[in-house]
């Protein structure tokens, strides 16, 4: 494990946002993107680190984390649905086959659990029970498993910038997509989750919930994209001691940024308004989760790219022909 001196270090160099010499630039809470000739795309993932739909700091090493740590799901599910992969460049980057996203958030959750607004257990405290769609009974804890992982989509953005609410049904009835292209999303997504909650319980974590992105190839295909099962996209909790935890009405030990979250919450802070001051501690608080993760998940050690990231990004970038 790195230290946390030299993350605190580090911090000031964390990786931000990539200059390269490709244009345009197209910017998302994490990644950064670049069209590439031949259908392709390049994505830069930096270390920005995003909750309440909003970038809250940079954190060392995580935008390597994040791209690595996809690039290896997409390998594990692959036989599922393809993906968008074509190669791993740097430790930060991955050339893409371009695909049009989908413009709905495929979210599979097997737990009633989360703090945000769009989160089951956030609506459920409020006293809702038909959620999503789903009519969920009286006596519910928070973090307490449910009979089935069940689908609960988003739009991207919306009206308010927020992600908005959907059921399963609203995704067709108002036109998002055709019901024979979310029923395939929808399989692919429960199989995918399935896949996943295998390969975590292997490595001693729940993974909890996620968020799967997809999109169409030039050529028709339905590809799986953006990522898959990082600390970013999904929560995972130690397999462990959640029993313990959840007898003891205790929050269960995550392997995610949903720590993050919980400490903003804290302050009473969910996303409205102008975000509090964090101390440093936090971040490389952040930075040591997800390189754990990534050990956990994959069973292999986090070998640290060079900081800073720009210019060995844009060397591994000139020798795989992408610059000049």
């Amino acid at each position: 494990m790195i230290s946390s001196e030299k993350l605190l270090l580090l911090l000031p160099d964390a990786f931000g946002e990539s200059n390269l010499s490709i244009n345009p630039r197209q910017s998302g809470k994490v990644r950064d993107g670049y069209s590439l000739p031949g259908g392709q795309r390049l994505l830069v993932t930096t270390d920005r680190l995003s909750a309440f739909d909003r970038i809250l700091a940079c954190v060392p090493y995580k935008g390597q984390v994040l791209n690595q740590l996809a690039a290896w799901w997409f390998s594990q599910t692959a036989d599922i649905i393809s993906n968008h992969v074509l190669s791993i460049p740097d430790p930060n980057a991955l050339i893409a086959q371009e695909a049009r996203p989908f413009p709905v958030e495929v979210i599979v959750r097997g737990y009633i659990t989360g703090v945000t607004s769009t989160a089951l257990w956030y609506r459920y405290a409020l006293g809702e029970r038909t959620i999503y769609g789903y009519h969920l009974p009286e006596g519910l804890r928070k973090n307490q498993v449910l009979p089935t992982p069940i689908i609960t989509p988003t739009t991207k953005g919306g009206l308010t910038g927020h992600d908005e609410r959907l059921t399963c049904a609203e995704v067709v009835s108002t036109g998002y997509l055709d019901a024979d292209t979310w029923d395939q999303l929808m399989a692919a997504a429960l199989l995918t989750f399935s896949r996943g909650q295998e390969i975590a319980q292997k490595a001693g974590l729940i993974l909890v919930d996620t968020k799967y992105e997809f999109g169409q190839s030039p050529d028709g295909r339905v590809l799986l994209i953006d990522e898959v099962h990082t600390p970013d996209s999904s929560r995972f909790w130690k397999a462990d001691s959640y029993a313990d935890c959840f007898a003891n009405d205790e929050e269960p030990e995550n392997f995610d940024k949903e720590f993050v979250r919980l400490e903003y919450a804290k302050f009473g802070y969910r996303g409205d308004g102008t975000p509090p001051e964090m101390p440093t501690r936090l971040w490389v608080a952040a930075s040591q989760r997800y390189i754990a993760i990534f050990e956990m998940l994959t069973g292999q050690p986090f070998m640290p790219g060079e900081y800073p990231v720009e210019p060995r990004l844009a060397a591994a970038l000139r020798t795989a022909g992408v610059l000049v």
